[in-house]
C-alpha cells in the first residue's frame, strides 16, 4: 500500500512536512492556548479542549507514575523477578478483559449519547442494567482464574506465580468495577474525579509496594510470596479507588425516581449486540497488547520477560500522553460526522509532528535513558527499546482512528481489522520467537519486539485504507 498518497480524509503521520501544514499547526496552537488562557470551554471544541486537559492530567500521573514505580520495581526486584511480575500481571489483565467485554466503552457511547438528547432518565437506565450484566461477568471470570491459578503457573508458564495470580482474582473482581464506575464518569462529562483516583492509585503503590518488598527481602521471603504481597497491595489501592469513584458516580447509578424503569426489549437486544461486536475490540485488544509477554512466558526464562518488560514500559509509559481518546469518545458520540471530521483531522495533524520528535530522541537516547532508568543489568533493552520507539509512529494515530470509528458506532470496523491484525501478531510472534530462539533467548526477545511493531502497523494501515476509501 502507498501510504505517501495524500488524501484530506486520511492522511498518514508523514504527509505534513511543509510549510503550509506547520502554518496550520502553528495557527491551531494559538488558538488553544488562547482558550486556555482565559479559560473558554465553549462549544463543542471547548468542550474537547476541557475533556483533554482533563484527560492529559490523568494521563501524566498515570505515565509519571507508573514509570517511577516501574523503575522501583524493576531496581528492587532485578531481571528475573520483575519478569515474574510482569508474566503474572499481564496474564491477570488478560482474565480482567474478559470481565469486561467492552462494557465500559458500551456504556460511555449509549449514556453520553442519552445525556446528549437531555433525557437523563434513560441515561440512568442505561447505566443501571450494564451494571447488572458487569457484577455476573466480573464474578464468573474472578473465580475462573482462582480455580486456573495452579494449573497456569505450573502445566504452561512452568514458573513460580500461582499466589500471585490467585490474588489477581481479586485484583480482577474490583478493579472490574473501577473501570464501570470511571465509564460512567467520562459519559456524564465528569472527569475532575479521575485525576483524584489516579493519584490516589499511584501514591498508594508507589509507598506501599518498596516498603513491602524491602522488608520481604529483609526477612528472605521467596519471589512468589513477594510477588503475591504486591498483587495484594494492588488490590486494597483498588479497593480504596473503588470507594472514591462511587462516592462521585453514585447519584448517576440508582437514581430513586428512576428506580421503576427499564429499558425495553429492543432496547436491550441493541445493547447487547452492541456488547457483542465490542467484546471482540476488547479481547482482540488485549490479545493483541499482551500476547507477547504470554507466549514468551513460555518460551524463555523471566529475565528475558524482565529486559522486554523494561523496554516496553517506556512506550507504554510515554504513548497515552500522546493520545485523548477517553476524552475525545463522549465528544465525538455527540457531534455529526462533519464537525467530527474537523476535530479529527486537526487531532491527526498535532500527533504527527509530536510523534515524530518522540520517536527521533528515543532512538538516538535510548542506551542513555535505560542506564539511567533501570541501570546497567537491563542494558539487554536498549535494542529493545529501538524497535519499540517505531510503535510512537502508530500507535497514536490508531488510537484516534478507533475512538473516531466506535463513536459513530462502527465497532466492527476497528474489531474486525484488530481481530486480523491480532491473529497476524499471534501467528509472527509465534514464528519469530520459536525461530529465533534456536540462535539465543535475546534473538528470541527481538523477534516479539519485531512481530509487534509489524501487527501494529497492518493494524493502522487497515484502518487508514477504511477512512480512505468511505470518507
Amino acid at each position: 500500500m502507498d501510504v505517501s498518497i495524500k488524501n484530506k480524509n486520511n492522511r498518514t503521520p508523514f504527509a505534513y512536512m511543509n510549510m503550509d501544514f506547520l502554518s496550520g499547526i502553528k495557527g491551531d496552537l494559538k488558538n488553544i492556548f488562547r482558550r486556555l488562557k482565559t479559560s473558554d470551554f465553549s462549544g463543542n471544541i471547548g468542550m474537547a479542549m476541557r475533556n483533554s486537559t482533563y484527560q492529559f492530567s490523568t494521563g501524566i500521573i498515570a505515565k509519571i507514575g507508573s514509570l517511577i514505580f516501574t523503575i522501583i520495581l524493576a531496581r528492587l526486584l532485578m531481571p528475573e523477578l520483575f519478569g515474574l511480575y510482569s508474566l503474572a500481571l499481564s496474564t491477570i489483565l488478560i482474565f480482567a478483559a474478559f470481565s469486561d467485554l467492552g462494557i465500559g466503552e458500551t456504556l460511555v457511547r449509549f449514556v453520553s449519547r442519552e445525556l446528549g438528547k437531555g433525557n437523563i432518565s434513560k441515561a440512568e437506565v442505561y447505566s443501571r442494567y450494564l451494571i447488572k450484566i458487569k457484577l455476573f461477568l466480573t464474578s464468573f471470570i474472578s473465580l475462573i482464574l482462582i480455580l486456573l491459578s495452579n494449573f497456569i503457573s505450573d502445566n504452561y508458564y512452568h514458573k513460580p506465580i500461582s499466589l500471585a495470580l490467585l490474588a489477581g482474582g481479586i485484583y480482577v473482581f474490583i478493579a472490574s468495577f473501577v473501570v464501570i464506575l470511571q465509564s460512567i464518569l467520562q459519559a456524564y462529562n465528569l472527569f475532575r474525579p479521575i485525576i483524584y483516583k489516579e493519584l490516589l492509585f499511584q501514591v498508594v503503590r508507589i509507598i506501599l509496594v518498596p516498603v513491602v518488598i524491602l522488608l520481604s527481602l529483609k526477612n528472605l521471603l521467596n519471589g512468589e510470596t513477594i510477588l503475591f504481597l504486591i498483587i495484594i497491595i494492588f488490590d486494597f489501592a483498588y479497593l480504596l479507588i473503588a470507594g472514591l469513584l462511587y462516592f462521585f458516580s453514585r447519584k448517576h447509578i440508582f437514581s430513586a425516581k428512576f428506580l421503576s424503569k427499564n429499558l425495553s426489549e429492543k432496547e436491550k437486544k441493541k445493547i447487547n449486540k452492541f456488547i457483542f461486536i465490542t467484546s471482540f475490540l476488547v479481547l482482540s485488544g488485549v490479545f493483541f497488547g499482551y500476547i507477547d509477554i504470554i507466549m514468551l512466558g513460555y518460551f524463555v526464562s523471566s529475565e528475558y520477560i524482565g529486559y522486554y518488560q523494561g523496554a516496553f514500559s517506556f512506550i507504554s509509559a510515554i504513548i497515552p500522553l500522546l493520545t485523548f481518546s477517553g476524552a475525545l469518545l463522549p465528544v465525538f458520540s455527540r457531534l455529526n460526522k462533519k464537525n467530527a471530521r474537523i476535530i479529527f483531522e486537526k487531532t491527526i495533524k498535532i500527533l504527527s509532528v509530536v510523534s515524530i520528535m518522540v520517536f527521533l530522541f528515543v532512538i538516538f537516547a535510548a542506551k542513555y535513558l535505560i542506564l539511567i532508568t533501570f541501570g546497567s543489568e537491563y542494558l539487554a533493552s536498549v535494542n529493545i527499546l529501538r524497535i519499540f520507539s517505531l510503535l510512537f509512529l502508530s500507535i497514536p494515530v490508531i488510537t484516534i482512528y478507533s475512538t473516531y470509528f466506535t463513536s459513530f458506532g462502527k465497532p466492527e470496523i476497528v474489531s474486525r481489522y484488530l481481530v486480523i491484525s491480532t491473529i497476524v501478531n499471534i501467528i509472527l510472534n509465534y514464528l519469530f520467537i520459536s525461530y529465533l530462539l534456536n540462535y539465543s533467548p535475546l534473538y528470541a526477545i527481538y523477534g516479539a519486539a519485531i512481530a509487534t511493531v509489524i501487527s501494529r502497523y497492518i493494524y493502522m494501515f487497515l484502518l487508514m485504507f477504511y477512512k480512505r476509501r468511505t470518507g
